[in-house]
């Protein structure tokens, strides 16, 4: 096992595991019968509900049992990203995680550690003999990285504990005490073919190379989305060259800045040669617009047999003014926290679907204000309405109101200042947390989040740093003894 000499050993053990085992969203099945089957080795109350979350419950340790209950909560599911070249079965296929330095990182692929070291955390607490806790359980959701249905999904009186700790944050040091809230905006194009005619040739554009990432938690670096970019270059490719659009595939995940785009397009065949150079102008520019952010960034064309049919020309030109037009990134920061985003927008997905003739546009609205999520949605909407898509808004999930003078917060910052010197930072964050769904549900719950440092979630360069995972782990059996 590549992780075997690493330390706390059962964190890293049960993480190793877990990469064994596929977990994309909505397939978390494999990963809920290894929670389950370790819960009925060690003897623990377990529960699965009706959408798939499993609650384990373990009894207090000797003199602890009038503590409060403490429930402990990671998400099962991971993202499922990988690079272009990368070949990997999500479905199918385990993560090979290995040893990069101070780093755990896997190869071509996400990680994982998105939650999987947090799932690994209360797997390993359950499981300790020397940990002078109170009564805990641990509650393993589905499905949080594509619409939280897991924690949707809960219903009163699943859990008990009056504290939870949230798993699922990425730097060690801070505690997370609030979030955004979030919602998905999917517009449908619907198009028809005509077949390709004149004297064309097609070719392939690929945009490459991108670094991607969490599009709440890394929203405020400045990195390029692949759909913007693709369409610019399309947009004033159609305008100068006649080019059409055969089929478009950008993007996959909504919360995931999009790292590659392509399109499957056509050109007059006497404009060829000025495509080409216009493809290259365009990588030097982009280049050079994101020399500080994006130092992989590659866009090519490549000549392909000229496919049968194109999507409609006036199709083809909503699509592509829409999709220029859309906002993506930030919208506006939080006034009182200037360094904290309040509201923005990630293009996410641009796809089309040859055989039911349609294309989705999927972005993910996210921000702390409600009226100004609500007015997010509103301007996509107006924008896809004079294309005349079909606009819809799901999945819509609330933000997390912090609450600042939380007795666990107080513990959880006396017991940070007594291991390390040094106060914790206490934040609110632009990504989104189940806590939110999880309060709405239980009002009166205690809620605080805090996790390992993980670099890159949600892209293929996603790694955990494993001096934090130990650090991490000492803090969390402390909080457990203090609370």
């Amino acid at each position: 096992m590549a992780l075997e000499k690493l330390s706390p050993k059962q964190v890293w053990q049960h993480f190793e595991e877990l990469c064994n085992i596929p977990r994309p969203s909505k397939h978390e099945a494999q990963a809920g019968e290894y929670v389950i089957a370790f819960a009925q080795k060690h003897s623990l109350y377990c529960e699965k509900d009706r959408v798939g979350n499993i609650v384990i419950r373990k009894p207090a340790a000797k003199g602890k049992e009038s503590k409060p209950m403490i429930t402990l909560q990671a998400h099962l599911d991971m993202v499922p990203q990988k690079n272009s070249d990368t070949v990997h079965d999500f479905t199918k296929d385990p993560i090979k995680p290995q040893i990069d330095g101070e780093w755990v990182k896997a190869s071509g692929t996400t990680l994982g550690a998105d939650n999987g070291i947090g799932v690994a955390a209360a797997l390993a607490l359950l499981e300790s003999d020397d940990v002078a806790h109170g009564p805990i359980e641990a509650l393993f959701t589905i499905d949080e990285e594509t619409g939280m249905t897991g924690a949707f999904g809960l219903e009163e009186g699943f859990l008990k504990g009056s504290v939870l700790l949230n798993l699922d944050s990425e730097e060690f040091g801070e505690i997370i005490v609030g979030c955004a809230g979030g919602i998905n905006t999917i517009a449908t194009f619907n198009y028809f073919t005509e077949t390709v005619s004149g004297d064309v040739k097609a070719y392939k554009l690929c945009l490459t190379g991108l670094k991607g990432g969490h599009s709440g938690v890394d929203i405020h670096l400045g990195r390029a989305n692949a759909n913007k970019l693709l369409n610019r270059f399309m947009w004033n490719a159609e305008h100068f060259f006649g080019m059409r659009i055969c089929s478009i595939n950008g993007g996959n995940m909504r919360n995931a800045i999009p790292r590659e785009a392509f399109a499957e397009v056509t050109i007059p065949s006497n404009f060829a040669d000025d495509f080409i150079k216009s493809v290259q102008n365009f990588q030097h520019i982009y280049q050079e617009e994101f020399a500080s952010v994006e130092t992989g960034l590659s866009f090519a064309a490549k000549e392909i047999p000229t496919p049968s049919t194109w999507i409609d020309k006036n199709t083809s030109e909503k699509l592509l003014d829409s999709v220029y037009a859309i906002p993506n990134g930030i919208i506006r920061m939080i006034p009182e926290m200037p360094d904290v985003v309040e509201t923005s927008t990630n293009l996410a997905i641009v796809k089309s679907d040859d055989a039911n003739k349609t294309i989705q546009v999927v972005s993910l609205l996210r921000s702390s204000v409600d009226s100004a999520k609500k007015d997010l949605c509103n301007m996509v909407e107006s924008i896809f309405d004079m294309a005349h898509a079909c606009t819809v808004h799901e999945g819509d999930y609330p933000g997390w109101k912090p609450d600042f003078k939380a007795p666990v917060l107080q513990t959880m910052k006396s017991v940070y200042l007594s291991m390390y010197g040094e106060l914790p930072q206490i934040k609110v964050i632009h990504a989104g947390l189940e806590c939110g769904i999880i309060g709405s549900l239980y009002p009166t719950m205690q809620m605080a989040s805090f996790g390992p440092t993980i670099k890159y979630p949600h892209s293929p360069d996603e790694k955990v740093n494993i001096a934090s995972v130990e650090n991490f782990w000492n803090y969390l059996v402390k909080i457990v003894e203090g609370v």
